[in-house]
């Protein structure tokens, strides 16, 4: 990344304003213990800068072969300024120099946008999780769920 924009390692010292942007941006957040998890487990945690100030964050696990795309999330005030494709595109080099052989990960069916931008960058549908989500009402107790796209990458 060039420029005003910096991508660095997360490190616990970042968890609070990660879980800020977590909050911010996702009906069914993330914890302060998934996040912590996540880097107590050597997952691939970074951390893109814009003018010094936190934009957003990844979240990758790597699983054999391949790595697989946990969390990915711009705060709101940089959204719509290509900071997501930067960072993703980011993670599908990253992704491609350390040998994985494809990228998988889990999009709502309803996040269109996300879904656009996924495609954009070479995944494609490869299934349906049925009642993968809990519907963004606010309110986890209810019933309802909601299917997760399942798109993939090769990265050969």
């Amino acid at each position: 990344m060039t420029g005003r924009i910096k991508l660095r390692d997360m490190t616990p010292a970042d968890v609070d304003a990660v879980l800020h942007i977590e909050q911010q941006v996702h009906g069914h957040p993330w914890t302060r213990g998934m996040f912590s998890d996540a880097l107590a487990n050597g997952y691939i945690c970074k951390i893109v800068e814009e003018g010094g100030e936190i934009a957003g964050y990844v979240v990758l696990m790597p699983a054999l072969d391949e790595v697989h795309l946990l969390d990915i999330s711009i705060a709101g005030k940089f959204q719509r300024k290509g900071l997501g494709e930067k960072l993703l595109g980011e993670m599908l080099t990253l992704a491609r120099e350390r040998k994985f052989e494809r990228m998988i990960l889990e999009v709502r069916r309803s996040n269109l946008a996300a879904g656009a931008l996924y495609r954009k960058l070479g995944f494609g549908e490869i299934g349906v999780r049925r009642g993968y989500y809990p519907k963004n009402n606010g309110r986890a107790e209810n019933s309802e769920r909601e299917d997760a796209i399942v798109m993939e990458c090769k990265l050969e």
